[in-house]
Order: C-alpha cells, then structure tokens, then sequence
C-alpha cells in the first residue's frame, strides 16, 4: 500500500492491518473488552481505549497521520535508541525499551514500545505483542484490567522490569563462577569472562537509568487526567526500574573489584618470576666470578698442574651455589 492509500477503516483495525489486532476497550473499574469493529467504539466514562499497531506497518503510519497529524505521527513512528518521556500539552509520549522473551544476557535484543498517551486513548507503536505482555487475555476475564492510562503505563514498565530480573541474575551467578575461576588461578579465562560481563553491564545500564527518567519525568509532569494514585503507580514503577538500576550499580562495582584481584594476582605472578630470576643472579654472580678468574689465561693459577683440580673447582662452586640458596631460603627470600 503506499501512502496516497486513506486510512484502514475499522474492519482493518480488527483484522490487524492496524495494531497488533487489537482495540481494547477499558471502563476504568477494572473491565475491559475487546472491540470488534463495525461502528467506532465507545469509550465509557472514566475510561479510556487502547489502540496497538505495528510501527512498521504502512497502514498504521496512514491511521496515524490522520489521527494525530503529521509532526506528531512522525515522533511516534520515528526511530529511537533510547527510552524517554516528551510532553506536548496535555498529552506524552513515552518510550520503553523491552528485552525480547528467551534473550540471553550476552545478546539482549531489544524491543520499543512507543506509547502515545491522552485523557481518553492510549496508542501503541511496537512490535511486541502488548496483549500476551500485559497479559490482558485473562484480565479480560478476571476485572482486573488497568483503570487509566497511567495505570497501564506503570504496567507495561514493571513488566519491563520482570524481564530484566532473571537476567541481571544470571549476571550476578556469572560473575560469581568468575569469582571462582581465580581461586583456582585460571587468571586468563576470568579476564576474557570478565570483559564480556563488563561490556554487558554497560549495555544494560544504558537500558535501564533511561527508562527509570522517562517513567519519573512522567510522573511529575503536569497531565490534568493523572490523578495522585496514577503517580502513585508510576513512582512504584520508577523505583522498581531504579532498583534494577542499583543491582547494576553493584555488580558493576563487584566487577571492578574482580578487575582488581586479577591485576594483583598477575602482579604477584610477576613478583614471583622476578624474584626467581633474581636469586639466580644472586647464586650465580660468585660462580661466574670464580669461574672467570680460574679461566684467566695467564700463568700462576692455583692448582694448574693438579690432576684433580677441576673436581676440587667444581666442589667449591657447588658447595657456594648451595650457601647462597640456603642464606636466601633461611631469609625467606625464596
């Protein structure tokens, strides 16, 4: 379809072409429906409704011009890399960033949610599927669907949240086997294993310290439908993120100090070696002076002429290599 296409009607909607195939109807009591198209749906008072489309759907980005203009379908379909929190009169627009299902610490694939926020409607960019996220197929059932739009912001940043805790675990075990590797004086393996968690840390602390901004710039902006429990959701969401934030803060410290005790014991490794060359020096700078006078070529030498002289220099420089080892070993220098 190209863009000279009208908008998707509402039979579009419901079949996908705008959304993830999804108008959710909230009644603000903890209700929700799902609209199935036909005539526009009707919002009841004290609610709001839920529109999810993918942002890369050309349908969508037409729904979107002729629903919120053309600046601001731009700023909702435009690309990003980090989460934040922008403000246009009583409306927001609020991006998350949410590691996809089954990632593994060392590649976090990373999902947007572009949310548009007004007194009555929310709308979603993304593609994640926001309905298996939210887990709003069984609220559906159960009543306990979120009450506003700030309500459902908080949701969405606390499942966020859950997604990141058994990473940022599986980080912290990481780093104890690291911990465990230089016990047993694998130095080099723990220094490869431990640039990598590193790289990680700092990738996930540019996820999350953003996102903690965005949901507290959110909370203290002044939106006239945000009621003192809304703030209240969003706080408790924030400090969720900021927690997650520390966790990183510690384990990134405990790395650093890791870092530490592999440079000390590389260190020490190198004292050792050094120290071992130098006792060597220390043994045998006497025998090579011995020896070096006894290999002078002139005459007067002691015992030239004896048959067993060499056996008598050879006992002599054994006996002063053993004395200076014992000196050394008896001083703890060795």
């Amino acid at each position: 379809m190209t863009d000279t296409a009208g908008p998707p009607n509402d039979r579009a909607l419901h079949n996908g072409l705008v959304g993830g195939g999804a108008v959710l109807v909230f009644d603000g009591k903890g209700g929700m429906r799902r609209h199935e198209g036909g005539e526009p749906p009707v919002v009841p008072p004290g609610g709001f409704k839920l529109v999810v489309g993918n942002s890369k759907a050309p349908e969508f980005k037409l729904w979107l011009k002729s629903e919120l203009g053309e600046f601001n379908s731009g700023l909702v379909t435009a690309p990003t890399s980090r989460s934040r929190c922008s403000v246009l009169d009583d409306r927001a627009l609020v991006i998350l960033r949410v590691v996809r299902p089954g990632a593994a610490p060392h590649d976090v694939g990373r999902q947007f949610l572009t949310i548009w926020i007004e007194r009555s409607r929310v709308i979603i960019a993304s593609e994640l599927n926001i309905l298996d996220f939210l887990g709003l197929a069984r609220a559906e059932q159960a009543e306990y669907a979120p009450t506003t739009p700030a309500d459902l912001i908080s949701r969405l940043a606390l499942r966020a949240s859950d997604r990141l805790e058994p990473l940022i675990e599986m980080l912290g075990d990481r780093l104890d086997e690291i911990e465990e590797t230089l016990i047993t004086q694998k130095t080099e393996k723990a220094q490869d294993n431990l640039e990598q968690l590193r790289r990680t840390l700092i990738s996930f602390r540019r996820l999350v310290w953003p996102q903690r901004d965005a949901l507290s710039t959110l909370e203290v902006e002044d939106l006239s439908f945000f009621s003192d429990r809304d703030r209240l959701r969003l706080r408790e969401a924030a400090m969720r993120t900021a927690r997650i934030g520390d966790e990183l803060q510690a384990l990134s410290e405990r790395a650093v100090l890791v870092h530490e005790e592999i440079i000390d014991d590389r260190a020490e490794q190198m004292n050792k070696a050094m120290l071992v060359l130098a006792a060597v020096t220390v043994i045998f700078s006497p025998l090579t002076l011995l020896t070096g006078l006894l290999g002078t070529n002139v005459s007067g030498i002691p015992f030239a002429e004896h048959p067993g002289a060499f056996w008598v220099v050879c006992g002599a420089v054994l006996a002063i290599g053993l004395g200076a080892l014992w000196v050394m070993r008896r001083r703890r220098w060795l």
